[in-house]
């Protein structure tokens, strides 16, 4: 309820969302100073031991990934039989509101988005995390472009959990990979699947495979080849087409090996070179005669799993699905899985006799922040805790040099006497040091560098139609590479759009006509000086009031110097007047 405290420190200012696995709220951490969201396990979720222990773990480890396009994990508690995440609060909306309100993206939008999110699970790729339940619902995107992963730890948790209890797979349906639909276990490319489906569904605004029900769809996933993008959007670069083969393809060995390989791939998709590439083709089998079928694990289950799936329903459909194979196991793994449970047992019984004789009380880790590092030492210690051989230096602009600016676990946390506690040391405001981003898109350079905390601000700049850079790329920047900047310190970026520009009309090759008729199709006013001569031809333009190159607007003034041959007698010499005269040298 609004106002409610969890855990005595975060207070609930009001609710954000609902679904099946978790009630979202919008709370204050009164430690911190700070809004964050905090997300509450609801139903048979909260009420599974085995998965709360491995939600608490997996959600602990996501709380070390640190990207932009990650969402932040900053504790994980229980308070009074409920347990809870506590996250970094996004002000966006999530990417199936924005299908829904948009329909199909452009490609570069497409293209853009799924940059930012391979470029956020490579971090978790090289760890070696699984996401596992990549899809819209959990992907965010500000008001500035900027995309932030979310959901790792339950994500991770839930899936974990019931592929090992029952070996059935939970989440979205219709973007769950192959080798889990048939009851395997989730691999890195098994992110790569659901992000090439989401890559469909932003081109397109829709999703490839559909049916009555969860076991329909997941069959489609396994046995159909994905329909041709090309369908949909005829003059889609072959690049693009490309990767989207390459993630979706169902035979794992043929998909890109984890985040940053498909990230690479994604960063040159659109360049000239590799729009008309070859069709991609796949090295290993695809789709096998053997493929498992899916089936009800049993009646009483089917009418859960023949619901069927509304496209307005945002939340998680969790659904059972087996194969169909599962009572030929073989003897030998019989006998191993045999052992493996009597170890189980042993472990179990072990574990809980320690825990018997542990009477261990629970501490609340001190708030040291501000302190000195020999300061925070000996509260911490006093407390009972001991403290990490290493310290980690992190940037701040509130807390001065050397001294400490949180504790990992966080103040507040209530951890057993004797737990470990790593200190975070201030280094000082953070400086940025910047990069040479010409000839890139502007919108993932601005959201990289407003994401650490500088202001970006963004200027048009006219390029020909055959200048080397496209619309939308960064043309120069004010700050030069290799500069530093600090938080809340501006740069400008100015990024190309092709317009018309004035030619250079005293090159000989434009007659006073040409430059009229110019004019009159850009709506420009023109001004004529003539300038009497007998040593240049008729009619040469030695002069124009605006440079080669400069854009042009409609309703501009524009003035040419034209030399002509005629006789004194005839035309009356042009006497410029004192500004022009100034201009000439001659005041």
């Amino acid at each position: 309820m609004k106002g409610q405290k969890i855990s005595d420190r975060y207070q609930v200012i009001k609710s954000i969302g609902e679904g099946g696995m978790a009630n979202v709220y919008l709370a204050y951490d009164t430690i911190l100073d700070r809004n964050v969201a905090v997300k509450v396990l609801r139903g048979d979720l909260a009420n599974d031991e085995k998965f709360v222990r491995r939600f608490q773990r997996e959600a602990l480890a996501a709380s070390s990934l640190s990207h932009p396009n990650i969402v932040e994990v900053y504790d994980v508690g229980e308070d009074n039989g409920e347990y809870y995440i506590v996250m970094e609060y996004i002000e966006g909306k999530h990417l199936k509101q924005l299908i829904k309100k948009r329909g199909k993206l452009t490609v570069t939008e497409a293209v853009d988005i799924v940059l930012q999110i391979t470029d956020g699970l490579s971090v978790a790729h090289d760890s070696y995390i699984i996401h596992r339940d990549i899809k819209p619902q959990n992907i965010m995107i500000l008001e500035n472009g900027l995309v932030k992963i979310t959901d790792f730890g339950i994500a991770m948790a839930m899936n974990s959990t019931q592929l090992t209890q029952t070996n059935s797979v939970m989440g979205s349906v219709h973007y769950l990979p192959p080798e889990q639909a048939s009851g395997k276990g989730a691999t890195l490319q098994s992110d790569i699947y659901s992000i090439g489906i989401l890559f469909y569904e932003l081109l397109t605004g829709k999703l490839p495979f559909k049916g009555e029900n969860a076991v329909e769809i997941a069959l489609k996933h396994l046995k159909e080849p994905l329909p041709s993008i090309r369908d949909e959007i005829p003059n889609i670069p072959q690049s693009v087409e490309n990767i989207i083969i390459k993630a979706t393809a169902k035979n794992p060995k043929n998909r890109y090996n984890d985040a940053r390989e498909m990230h690479e791939d994604l960063k040159t998709c659109l360049d000239e070179t590799r729009k008309n590439e070859e069709k991609i083709k796949l090295k290993y089998q695809e789709i096998s005669d053997d493929t498992k079928m899916i089936k009800q694990v049993k009646d009483d289950n089917k009418k859960n799993i023949n619901n069927k799936i509304e496209e307005k329903d945002e939340e998680v459909i969790a659904k059972k699905i087996t194969g169909d194979d599962l009572k030929k196991q073989n003897k030998i793994l019989i006998r191993l899985a045999s052992i493996f449970t009597g170890l189980v047992i042993v472990v179990t019984l072990v574990f809980t006799i320690i825990m018997l004789f542990n009477t261990t009380a629970d501490k609340i880790v001190p708030d040291v922040a501000n302190k000195t590092v020999s300061e925070a030492i000996k509260i911490l210690q006093d407390e009972g805790f001991t403290i990490a051989t290493e310290q980690e230096g992190v940037s701040s602009k509130d807390i001065e040099v050397g001294k400490v600016v949180r504790t990992s676990p966080y103040a507040g946390v209530k951890k057993k006497k004797g737990a470990e506690v790593k200190l975070y040391v201030s280094t000082g405001d953070e400086t940025i040091i910047l990069d040479d981003y010409t000839g890139k898109n502007y919108l993932e350079v601005k959201g990289s560098l407003e994401a650490r905390g500088l202001v970006v601000n963004i200027e048009e700049e006219a390029v020909e139609a055959d200048s080397k850079f496209k619309e939308d790329e960064i043309v120069r920047q004010s700050i030069e590479k290799g500069k530093s900047l600090k938080k809340g310190e501006s740069i400008t970026l100015y990024i190309a759009v092709v317009g018309v520009v004035y030619p250079d009309f005293t090159d000989g090759s434009y007659t006073v006509g040409d430059v009229e008729d110019f004019c009159h199709e850009h709506s420009i006013s023109l001004q004529i000086t003539e300038t009497i001569s007998t040593e240049y031809l008729d009619g040469t333009i030695y002069r124009q009031s605006r440079s080669s190159g400069d854009a042009v607007v409609s309703g501009a003034s524009f003035k040419i110097w034209v030399y002509v041959n005629e006789s004194e007698e005839d035309v009356e010499p042009d006497t410029p007047d004192e500004d022009e005269a100034c201009t000439e040298g001659l005041c």
